[in-house]
């Protein structure tokens, strides 16, 4: 794929790049990026933005959902985004199940795992879940949903689509944003709250004990004893705001829904080459995410370093060639996002000493 000569700058989103602050220091003394170290000293701007855990979703996502457009109607800023990001309504158009009217949310099945005194919802990238098991537990579900007028819509495997036109304003969490927390303090809130709980433990009842899960778990895999709702949007939110063509997204993660989001779930993976061919691309790199869910630093290392083979490196040389006239990083953690900015001239500044510190927030 040739470059675009034209391009005039890419943008890529790294969630949990932004080490945590009690952590950081001995992060960074064993993080050898020098590439990553120049983009973030020698800028043209950057800016660090705390974030409010209080809107339900990570500080990349509310980032996400304003620059696709996809931010409920009437927000202006991040700090806005809204109770529930509209993602529902991308995600359906990238598995080209667009629907005329409705509220639709995203359902992710999901294990969730029950403890004393709090429940535990696992990272869904760590749940192989095949494409027969997750049709048998789809249609074993149906009925449940059909039973109280909210159609359940099959995407994929991990994401299917519930309509719920009560249930519109429905404050949700995002899948990532409850990830590895107290379920408690992240379940739905607000109308339509009662009624989803109460459709969560009939599922939960009807999987508990289901062929699929018996098999799962002579195979030593966790069992899918929950779903997951989010996301809620209007239909036709994605036809009315996301304009691909003009903010085109390459995603490089394992969830599904944000490939759907891109639109690219029929291509390989992102890559620089790929993003460089088109003009202004957002790339969102989340292959740090796992590890950053999951407080796994030894695995966070090794996947810095390898974004700075692959990405960080190339990416800097072409900055320097002049084949990139700007480069973005949009780092965060669960708690803040940073942004860096840096071009061709910002890297001829060569008064300001290449380092990574500026990832200790």
């Amino acid at each position: 794929m040739k470059y675009n000569p034209d391009m005039n700058q890419l943008t890529l989103i790294l969630p949990f790049a932004l080490p945590p602050p009690e952590l950081a220091r001995d992060l960074l003394r064993a993080l050898q990026a020098p590439a990553l170290a120049a983009l973030l000293a020698r800028t043209s701007a950057h800016k660090l933005r705390p974030f409010d855990n209080a809107l339900r979703m990570l500080p990349h996502e509310a980032w996400l959902a304003q620059a696709l457009q996809l931010a409920p109607v009437g927000a202006k800023t991040e700090a806005s985004a809204g109770p529930s990001a509209a993602f529902a309504a991308g995600a359906m158009r990238g598995f080209k199940l667009e629907q005329a009217d409705g509220h639709w949310f995203i359902v992710n099945p999901v294990h969730v795992q029950i403890a004393r005194n709090h429940l535990l919802m696992e990272d869904a990238r760590q749940l192989p879940l095949i494409e027969a098991d997750a049709r048998a537990l789809f249609e074993s579900a149906k009925p449940y949903f059909d039973e109280i007028g909210q159609p359940l819509l099959y995407g994929d495997a991990q994401t299917w689509f519930m309509r719920a036109d009560h249930w519109k304003g429905l404050r949700t969490a995002t899948l990532d944003a409850a990830t590895g927390q107290n379920l408690v303090a992240w379940m739905p809130e607000g109308p339509g709250a009662q009624a989803c709980r109460k459709l969560q433990n009939e599922i939960q009842m009807l999987w508990h004990a289901h062929p699929v899960n018996l098999q799962r778990q002579q195979r030593g895999l966790k069992p899918i004893n929950s779903f997951w709702l989010w996301g809620g949007a209007d239909a036709g939110l994605a036809d009315a705001n996301f304009d691909g063509a003009a903010t085109p997204l390459l995603v490089l993660d394992a969830q599904p829904w944000l490939a759907a989001l891109a639109g690219n779930l029929a291509i390989a993976p992102a890559s620089l080459e790929t993003a460089m061919a088109i003009d202004n691309a957002l790339v969102l790199l989340g292959t740090l995410s796992q590890a950053g869910l999951a407080s796994d630093w030894s695995h966070w290392l090794m996947q810095m370093h390898q974004l700075e083979q692959h990405w960080f490196a190339p990416a800097l040389q072409a900055l320097k060639d002049g084949r990139i006239k700007r480069i973005t990083l949009v780092l965060s953690n669960r708690d803040a996002h940073a942004e860096f900015s840096s071009s061709k001239h910002a890297q001829r500044k060569f008064w300001q000493k290449i380092t990574l510190n500026r990832l200790s927030t």
